[in-house]
């Protein structure tokens, strides 16, 4: 998973890591935050929920090209 492709589909939809946190149900802006640091693990549920909060497809934003390399 790229980190840095997480945080900047996030800047480009104009969102914060507060915001981001919220709809994710974390308490604190932190919980969110270290998921882009690579702090914490992220959980398959939460994948899906940040594409869909990003409008992007889960596959595309954290796993790129990889997974579909592999389907042959």
């Amino acid at each position: 998973m790229s980190l840095q492709k997480l945080k900047q589909a996030r800047k480009a939809k104009g969102l914060s890591q507060t915001f981001m946190a919220k709809n994710l149900g974390y308490t604190y802006p932190s919980g969110y935050a270290n998921i882009e640091t690579g702090r914490n693990k992220l959980s398959l549920e939460n994948a899906k929920k940040i594409a869909d909060i990003l409008q992007m497809d889960v596959n595309e934003l954290f796993f790129g090209e990889e997974l579909h390399e592999t389907g042959k």
